[in-house]
């Protein structure tokens, strides 16, 4: 668990991947080789030359709220375009309970953005329909975000596989009237407010933290492995964005430098979150928390 001030932190594991070199833009055997001295194998598998890639849920504590920051990729979900998330069964919700959590004490559900792998646990399949997993929850999500993925609006030309993370895990929250759709940089409770960090998707939001003088935030894919914090020009193929992507990363490193903002991002290996420091030669580096979370 990771203490900011008064708020508890933990780290919900839903599943691990392989990410494979090919999945990001702009990385070779220079950049690994320069990383080596600290990126072992927990952030890098170099017999198969693919990033280990954790799909994870931020379960936040305050006095006075229980959060989840994103929601996984869910369990029974048809996802032709997505394999890996594809009709899964896993024991999230088991997991969940462990840290003394149900489905009915969550409070709020803050969507950094509303790609499959960060909405599936929305809903949950019950009697044949897709019903709101947290019943008691206000799930909070990018306005822009919903017009960019709604077929209906802006997704009316996505193919019917990349529509389903929409109709099966976001619209059955709107239709419960439990959606609260924002702009980005809004506040949301005390001590935590929203940051826009669009580029890997267009409505994407950061959520930060601050307690007791100190401050954590939650970058979601702003950064999918740590070697992008030395090199901040490489962007994984999933960008949407990728010059803009680029740029949202460069402002959000020196962001985290400058207020030593802890970073905790949805998809880093083990330890899954650390801090930025700059390099007095220029740039920054990774500084992972001591211990697993």
């Amino acid at each position: 668990m990771i203490k900011v001030g008064t708020i508890e932190i933990t780290r919900i594991e839903e599943m691990m991947l392989a990410e494979p070199l090919a999945s990001f833009v702009g990385i070779g055997p220079d950049e690994l080789a320069a990383q080596r001295d600290w990126h072992g194998a927990e952030f890098f598998n170099e017999a198969e030359q693919s990033f280990v890639t954790s799909v994870h849920v931020w379960l936040v504590k305050t006095p006075t709220l229980t959060i989840l920051v994103d929601t996984g990729g869910g369990n029974a979900k048809d996802r032709p375009m997505s394999p890996r998330f594809h009709m899964r069964d896993v024991p999230f919700l088991d997991e969940l309970a462990k840290s003394g959590v149900r489905r009915e004490d969550v409070n709020l559900i803050l969507l950094t953005h509303l790609h499959v792998d960060h909405v599936g646990w929305n809903t949950m399949m019950v009697d044949g329909k897709w019903v709101p997993t947290f019943p008691n929850a206000t799930y909070v999500m990018s306005a822009k975000e919903v017009e960019a993925r709604d077929p209906k609006q802006g997704g009316a030309a996505r193919p019917p596989g990349a529509q389903a993370p929409f109709i099966d895990s976001v619209q059955p929250i709107i239709d419960a009237g439990l959606a609260r759709l924002v702009e980005g940089n809004e506040t949301i409770a005390e001590g935590i407010d929203l940051m826009p960090i669009p580029g890997h998707a267009p409505g994407q939001m950061a959520i930060r933290i601050r307690s007791g003088g100190k401050e954590a935030l939650f970058i979601a894919d702003a950064m999918h492995q740590p070697i992008q914090v030395r090199y901040p020009h490489v962007n994984s193929k999933y960008c949407e964005d990728q010059e803009l992507a680029r740029k949202t990363r460069a402002e959000l490193l020196a962001y985290a430098a400058d207020h030593d903002a802890l970073i905790l991002p949805g998809h880093f290996g083990k330890p899954h979150g650390g801090h930025v420091v700059r390099d007095p030669k220029g740039g920054y580096h990774f500084v992972p928390l001591s211990g697993a979370v």
